[in-house]
């Protein structure tokens, strides 16, 4: 990319990085639920008169984290959950990016991004009679950073962290020792969430477990870890964010949450009436969209904001990835719009680049991402790996081998496979429980690693990538020390001000840096998809596309 143009794209970018958002949210929320594959139909007013009672029934995926807490949960269903138990200072909203007032009414960031000031709701309680004040803010804030590498999230909202300060009853400072332009974002997160001071005086385990209290629309019956949520309505509950329209207590009676790993047993459930959403980790297949839609219910969509689905390396010495000829030639080894295709459906989002397309400063790498496996080829005979009688390419009497390491390996993986093998990389999937996946991760006996995270800032790049800040063992592995401070000097960047040119200008950097790294491998794009029952009314997603279950109601 010529000065000129990247100039022009850094200004593009910074005057469009909210409308992109908005303009992709749209198309997924519009109302053409029946006309095909990734389509959706919101339900709102023309629903009619909302009508109270009955409770919400859902079918997650997994509770792989097993933890309800949402200052430690990164596993977007608990999430989703936590959304609709705690509320947060601010709201973020998920057609414009825009961030309003919530627990918050107003707040002053100043120029360099290190001090935030917050003006409070003074009507606010807990759901033990707890009132909300600045105290108890600064309680959940200390709580938060005191959580370290048990919030993997928290980690990086919080970066350079140095306290909240009390300014009055209803007025709270949160300081930082660097600059941190992405909190005010943060402020709107289900990770920063406001919890009941009484909820910091238990362990993580305990609040993992669900000893954990909130001001939100719904309070926590019970949790118990992959096996079921009950949520019941919260009496007097009247301060939702500015995004909602019931300014009130919920319509629902409560919502009873449940587990589902099978797709087609979810499915199943929802057009036989038992659940009323069907609610997968992957977005929902085209035939099983057609069936849910022709039970009645509609498909709602929404593409996921944060980190796309990518692959991360091991550039540890000695590792056929540490060589950089290599994992150039890995980009144009792997092609993307054929996964798109084949994966998901004709038509579904193909990857541009380490962020998806609803994240504000996403940029089009494309070109840099292009399928070109004789460009491949050449690279890895370069680098000295020579393709053999076999199929497969060899060096000094090894074999290009990349182990893949997954907790659950599907289709894409074996597309993987079959692409990789093409230039003569043999691709091994190595699975292994959820239990061993961070110590498998940690020991370094791998070459390639999935990953993504949900949040609508670039910023969330950091928390798996940025080796100032981050604990996983991606951000340990991915990048030799040079590497890894050139790239934490760029997150830092972005971070430094609140000037939208200068955090395009920022993030423009990253994204090219990651690439030209090979520190990065987008994949595919993340959509969330949602089956819903014709008796669900109100249905609505956060900007995280979480769900928001204010203005839900069941028809009787």
């Amino acid at each position: 990319m010529t000065t000129s143009h990247r100039h022009r794209t850094r200004r593009r970018l910074a005057a469009t990085a909210v409308s992109v958002l908005a303009a992709v949210s749209l198309a997924a929320c519009g109302s053409g639920g029946s006309s095909g594959p990734g389509t959706s139909a919101a339900g709102g007013a023309q629903d009619g008169k909302p009508v109270p009672g009955g409770r919400l029934k859902i079918a997650f995926w997994s509770d792989f984290q097993a933890c309800i807490d949402p200052n430690q949960v990164y596993w977007i269903e608990s999430r989703s959950i936590d959304r609709n138990l705690a509320d947060s200072l601010t709201d973020q909203d998920p057609k414009t990016g825009k961030i309003v007032p919530w627990l918050a009414t107003s707040w002053t960031v100043n120029p360099d991004a290190t001090s935030y000031t917050f003006k409070l709701r003074n009507d606010v309680t807990f759901s033990d009679g707890t009132k909300l004040d600045a105290t108890a803010v600064k309680t959940a804030y200390d709580g938060l950073h005191d959580l370290g590498a048990k919030s993997t999230l928290g980690l990086t909202y919080l970066a350079g962290y140095k306290s909240t300060t009390v300014v009055d009853p209803f007025t709270v400072k949160v300081d930082f020792a660097t600059p941190n332009a992405g909190f005010l974002q943060a402020t709107s997160t289900t990770t920063t969430a406001i919890l009941s001071p009484a909820t910091y005086k238990e362990t993580p385990e305990a609040r993992c477990a669900g000893k954990i209290v909130g001001s939100g629309e719904f309070t926590l019956d019970s949790y118990s870890a992959g096996k079921s949520v009950k949520l019941t309505k919260r009496a007097g509950y009247a301060w939702p964010s500015s995004l909602i329209t019931n300014k009130g207590e919920a319509y629902l009676d409560g919502i009873d949450v449940s587990y589902i790993a099978e797709d087609n047993v979810r499915v199943g459930s929802l057009t036989s009436g038992t659940i009323d959403i069907a609610w997968p980790r992957q977005p929902i297949t085209s035939a099983d969209q057609e069936v849910i839609k022709a039970s009645g219910g509609t498909i709602q969509t929404r593409a996921l904001p944060g980190i796309i689905g990518l692959l991360v390396p091991n550039v540890t010495a000695g590792r056929p990835l540490a060589d950089l000829q290599v994992r150039k030639a890995l980009y144009k080894a792997l092609d993307l719009p054929s996964y798109a295709k084949t994966v998901y459906w004709d038509g579904y989002p193909v990857a541009k680049s380490s962020v998806t397309s609803t994240t504000p400063y996403a940029a089009d790498q494309s070109a840099k991402l292009a399928y070109d496996p004789t460009g491949a080829g050449k690279l890895l005979d370069t680098a000295g790996w020579a393709l053999g009688s076999d199929g497969y390419r060899h060096k000094d009497g090894k074999k290009l081998t990349l182990t893949f390491l997954t907790n659950a390996a599907g289709p894409g993986e074996q597309l993987v496979q079959d692409q990789l093998k093409k230039v003569g990389i043999d691709y091994q999937i190595k699975v292994v429980t959820a239990a061993q996946l961070t110590p498998t991760g940690n020991a370094g006996d791998w070459d390639l690693s999935g990953g993504y995270l949900t949040r609508a800032d670039p910023s969330v790049l950091g928390s798996t990538l940025d080796q100032a800040v981050s604990k996983s063992y991606q951000a340990k592995y991915s990048q030799d020390p040079a590497t890894g401070a050139k790239i934490s000097a760029l997150f830092a960047k972005g971070l430094s001000t609140v000037d939208p040119d200068k955090r395009a200008a920022a993030y423009q950097d990253l994204q090219d840096a990651l690439i030209d790294n090979g520190v990065a491998f987008p994949l595919y794009d993340r959509l969330q998809t949602a089956g819903v029952s014709a008796k669900v009314h109100g249905f609505a997603w956060t900007s995280e596309s979480f769900l928001r279950a204010n203005d839900i109601w069941l028809s009787k």
